[in-house]
């Protein structure tokens, strides 16, 4: 008798609980550990469940030769609270994504166009590492280092999504030698010598 009561209890109580369909994202709150707050319902539309931002080639000419174009929640608020996220990826030749780490989720990418070179290293450093084509799928686990090259002579191209609508991301070269962490520190940590540590600092804007 106890168990019948509590099932219908559990029942009754569930037919009253709150169901949110989305959180579309209040881009002029701040962003906090859950995301975004979420835009009053009387104030979303169609157009915040729509993105037209990766159908537009990325930039390539920078240092890396290549492009990425978020779509995360800061750029795309209906994902907001979603649990995914997209990104395009455009690679010149010779373009390389860095290693580089997504810290708040995994990372499927798929080839739409060239060849790519893509891997990434395990915490026991095994390396995993496969030359993609058109139509190739690859993961990369969550908070894992990977990277991506373009393996051809031609433009490349691949769409990437993420298990989370801000999946966060910090590139290694970045970390140690784009910021004014001491040259002296950089030197210990990474067993380069002062010349290459003064070298990758000036490329890549660091000081200290």
């Amino acid at each position: 008798m106890f168990q019948v009561i509590f099932l219908i209890s559990i029942l009754f109580s569930s037919s009253f609980a709150a169901v949110q369909d989305f959180c579309v994202g209040d881009l002029k709150a701040p962003e906090g550990p859950a995301g975004y707050s979420c835009k009053a319902p009387a104030k979303v539309t169609v157009d915040d469940f729509v993105f037209s931002g990766l159908a537009k080639s990325g930039n390539t000419t920078n240092i890396i030769n290549a492009a990425v174009t978020p779509a995360f929640a800061a750029q795309f608020p209906g994902v907001n609270g979603l649990g995914l996220s997209l990104a395009r990826l455009d690679l010149a030749p010779k373009g390389v994504i860095p290693f580089h780490t997504h810290p708040g989720g995994s990372e499927a990418l798929i080839v739409l166009r060239g060849v790519i070179t893509a891997g990434f290293v395990s915490s026991a450093n095994t390396v995993y590492l496969k030359t993609l084509k058109k139509g190739d799928v690859m993961v990369f686990p969550q908070g894992l280092l990977h990277f991506q090259v373009n393996a051809a002579k031609i433009h490349a191209k691949a769409i990437v999504s993420f298990s989370s609508p801000s999946p966060g991301l910090q590139i290694l070269d970045f970390a140690l030698f784009g910021n004014n962490l001491p040259s002296a520190l950089v030197e210990a940590t990474t067993f380069l010598d002062p010349a290459q540590v003064k070298k990758l600092k000036g490329v890549l804007g660091g000081s200290g």
